[in-house]
């Protein structure tokens, strides 16, 4: 069972930066394609960025994330890292991470509970 557990959320003005992670355990990390979504009060979740499994990984971004949001892996602590800068408040939601694999011909995902992040003046 693969279990994965964020943190790094919180309380920031606009134009500040967070670092959240998320950690991922019970199973191959480097073989999961990890993501990052968001889900802001009345509204659908959406993906933010996502990073592909090794090796020669690649990163793609939501529009609204690109310029200002890095995602990054660590496969040998089996961690996936989304910083955030130049923080606006429409970034604020609960941000969710994801693995993603295809297990015996169908693609499984597997989510964490979620971070909040505020970004607010």
């Amino acid at each position: 069972q693969v279990q994965l557990v964020e943190s790094g959320g919180g309380l920031v003005q606009p134009g500040g930066s967070l670092r959240l992670s998320c950690a991922v355990s019970g199973n191959v990390f480097s073989s999961y394609a990890m993501s990052w979504y968001r889900q802001a009060p009345g509204k659908e979740r959406e993906g933010v960025a996502t990073i592909s499994s090794g090796p020669g990984t690649s990163t793609n971004y939501h529009d609204s994330a690109k310029g200002r949001f890095t995602i990054s892996r660590d496969n040998a602590a089996s961690t996936v890292d989304l910083q955030m800068n130049n923080l606006k408040p429409e970034d604020t939601a609960v941000y969710y991470c994801k693995a993603g694999r295809f297990e015996s011909g169908r693609y499984v995902d597997y989510w964490g509970q979620g971070t909040q992040v505020t970004v607010s003046s």
